[in-house]
């Protein structure tokens, strides 16, 4: 745990079951017209769009439909399109990616350098030149937490990897958290989506810059993926769904103040060179990453506070207050197995892809804090490991989940 830290969360959070038609109200409180940025599915964005223009007098809006993970193509053309219809705020209503996409038109319309210039990794991270457009984000699923970050994660297809654009003043002016909205969410998309929360939420647990705010979220964050997550995925009801809407606003919240991992390092090259969605990705990720640090510390710093917060965390997840750091790995693992989350290979990645995307990983932000440095041939291990091992076969017979 750090000695020092800071803690920066969105300006306001509004949560509750439909609570959705105030995002409208409060964007065009900033003036008209706003950006409202939605997902490419045009039934799902006409009735997100009339209830806003029923709730919200005046409502005028220019509309952008993002398609997948976000790119630099996609900001750019949404940059645009904002410049000249002369937008005064961003409603971005969607999942992570969407979010994400409305975050970083906002941060860049008002900002005249390249967008590469901006970026992390391939760019020169150079501060932003003038403060955003005001920002609104409302999720739409429960998993990536974008909602309470301050960096954007963007597709570089040139580069084939994914980067951040990032600056503290790209958290949202406001975050409306509306569980109803992931009500009629799949089974596949709420248990990846929520998977990703879990990871976001055990990273910044066991992180080098853990601190007692995000310890605080982290703890009961878990509490409630494991109180509600299979449940989300096979008889969803309303409590089910408001707890993951709210261990995804702590996960974002988590990781914006205390840094990711080892899982999330692989997920920036994956996510640049595969059509891997990014939660699938860190659901496949998760449990060999946790077994490699687990094992890591054990062999080579077996008194290290990571390994006794691997302790904590494996009491959380499954409810025993005597678990080993392994039982908290084996309920992952399982948890995964129930979900019939799929393993990497699914997406196409095989083994000649290892060398790269370990590469390419070391180089990724969120791997300095990770808990321990893995060995290129641990952080080969865990591919193999992903790549294979994460089939519903493996746990059809292992125990339900125990609440914590």
């Amino acid at each position: 745990m750090t000695a020092q830290f800071e803690f920066a969360a969105p300006g306001r959070v509004l949560f509750g079951w439909g609570r959705f038609p105030e995002a409208g109200a409060a964007a065009m409180a900033f003036g008209r017209p706003v950006l409202f940025v939605t997902s490419n599915h045009p039934e799902r964005a006409a009735a997100l769009e009339d209830r806003l223009a029923t709730a919200v007098s005046g409502w005028s809006a220019i509309h952008l439909t993002v398609a997948g993970e976000p790119d630099t193509e996609t900001i750019a053309t949404g940059c645009r399109i904002a410049r000249e219809a002369g937008c005064a705020a961003v409603l971005a209503v969607g999942g992570g990616a969407v979010i994400d996409a409305g975050k970083a038109i906002a941060a860049l319309v008002p900002n005249p350098r390249p967008l590469v210039d901006y970026l992390e990794v391939i760019g020169a991270a150079l501060p932003l030149d003038h403060p955003p457009l005001p920002f609104i984000a409302v999720p739409t699923t429960a998993g990536a937490g974008a909602e309470a970050t301050r960096n954007a994660v963007l597709r570089c297809p040139d580069r084939q990897v994914k980067v951040s654009l990032r600056s503290p003043l790209m958290l949202p002016r406001l975050a409306v958290v509306d569980p109803e909205l992931s009500f009629t969410l799949p089974p596949a998309v709420t248990a990846a989506t929520g998977m990703d929360a879990l990871t976001q939420l055990i990273e910044p647990f066991v992180s080098l810059r853990a601190n007692p705010f995000t310890d605080a979220l982290c703890r009961e964050g878990i509490r409630l993926i494991v109180r509600s997550l299979e449940r989300a995925c096979h008889d969803p009801n309303r409590p089910a769904r408001e707890d993951m809407a709210l261990a995804a606003c702590f996960s974002g919240m988590a990781l914006a103040n205390s840094g990711l991992g080892a899982v999330h390092g692989f997920a920036a090259p994956i996510g640049g060179r595969f059509a891997a969605p990014h939660g699938a990705v860190c659901a496949a990720l998760l449990a060999p990453v946790m077994e490699a640090n687990i094992a890591s510390l054990t062999n080579n710093a077996a008194d290290s506070p990571a390994l006794r917060r691997y302790g904590e965390l494996a009491a959380l997840l499954t409810g025993r207050p005597d678990a080993r750091p392994q039982d908290g790995a084996r309920f992952v693992r399982q948890l995964a197995g129930r979900l019939a989350i799929r393993p990497l290979s699914a997406f196409g990645i095989g083994p000649d892809d290892l060398s790269e995307l370990v590469r390419h990983a070391r180089a990724a932000s969120s791997m300095r804090a990770n808990p321990v440095t893995l060995t290129d041939e641990e952080l080969t291990a865990i591919l193999r490991d992903a790549i294979s091992s994460t089939a519903p076969h493996l746990c059809e017979n292992a125990p339900p989940c125990e609440s914590a």
